[in-house]
């Protein structure tokens, strides 16, 4: 049974890093495993791998699993093979996703999560998880192969979504952008995390984590509301 959880955001107000996930990571990873796979893909850009796995290593740490890079292997697609669990971290999602291809892991990992293994993602890597990553917000820095990405669920998501306009800001809102996407895209759904919220995906279920709703955007404008903690079907999306 797929066990997948996807986060908005690596951090939440005023909050350490990962600090408002510690339950959420062990709802994915208690009595699975105790060894993490690190992909840092997304970031290398400003700051390098092994800065990047030393931030994240501590906080795995401190809840009582080992965590590893997988920059540090030499044959990237044998340590997802031998992966007990897979985290990939947040950044670029444009980087992280040429970057798994190059590697040769997209389709590896679809096929170890499909059966079993647990997955972490925070910002764009909860945007992998995805069909595409047509609904990150970030820029596209690099040109991957393809949009397409994991697809082990059968609709978007919009990490870190903030709602309406700030003062003084001329351009399109978060709804407006993805109001733009459902008209190119008819028949498919984006699910707004905002920051601190996260989805619990087991077997073709998710529930919705932390303390503030989720909004299901669907065609023709209309927004629904998914309260947190309530369970939901992956297909009825």
């Amino acid at each position: 049974m797929k066990q997948i959880l996807m986060m908005s955001s690596s951090r939440k107000g005023n909050l350490a890093y990962m600090e408002h996930a510690d339950d959420q990571l062990h709802a994915v990873l208690r009595a699975r495993a105790g060894r993490v796979l690190f992909v840092p893909y997304a970031g290398g850009i400003t700051f390098s791998y092994d800065d990047y796995e030393a931030r994240v290593k501590p906080v795995f740490e401190r809840l009582g699993y080992e965590l590893e890079s997988i920059h540090r292997h030499r044959d990237p697609r044998a340590a997802v093979e031998r992966a007990q669990a897979i985290a990939v971290g947040g950044g670029n999602t444009f980087a992280l996703l040429e970057r798994m291809y190059d590697a040769g892991i997209v389709d590896l990992i679809r096929e170890r999560v499909s059966a079993g293994v647990p997955y972490i993602g925070w910002s764009a890597g909860s945007n992998v998880v995805c069909p595409t990553i047509r609904t990150t917000n970030d820029m596209p820095i690099v040109e991957p192969p393809t949009f397409k990405a994991l697809g082990l669920i059968p609709f978007q998501v919009n990490p870190h979504f903030i709602g309406g306009k700030p003062a003084g800001h001329n351009g399109e809102s978060r709804e407006e952008r993805l109001a733009e996407y459902l008209a190119i895209h008819p028949g498919e759904s984006v699910v707004g995390l905002p920051e601190g919220t996260a989805l619990h995906v087991q077997g073709e279920n998710a529930t919705v984590l932390g303390e503030f709703d989720v909004l299901h955007f669907k065609q023709g404008g209309v927004i629904d509301r998914i309260a947190t903690g309530s369970t939901f079907a992956l297909a009825s999306l």
